[in-house]
């Protein structure tokens, strides 16, 4: 039986981001396959649509995970493009 996943996708009229915890990237084995695309704000790390995405949804895949997507759109640009950029610690 698989365990099934809610991401949390944030869409401006430009791009998108999936919210996922960085400690749980760290978990999964990916947090340094993670771009410089991608976004990090306190204890989450903001998942870029482009490529990014397919490395987490294929990682949460490999282990069981059911995942689907909720989304959160804007018609303006998103405040993460303000975040510091991801990168690995």
């Amino acid at each position: 039986m698989s365990q099934s996943i809610t991401l949390v996708v944030f869409e401006d009229p430009g791009h998108a981001w999936v919210r996922f915890s960085k400690k749980r990237l760290a978990e999964l084995g990916i947090a340094d396959k993670i771009s410089a695309y991608s976004y990090q704000n306190g204890t989450n790390a903001f998942i870029e649509e482009d490529c990014d995405l397919s490395t987490l949804a294929n990682a949460l895949r490999e282990r069981g995970y059911e995942i689907k997507y909720m989304t959160n759109r804007t018609n303006r640009q998103s405040k993460i493009r303000n975040f510091d950029r991801y990168h690995y610690e």
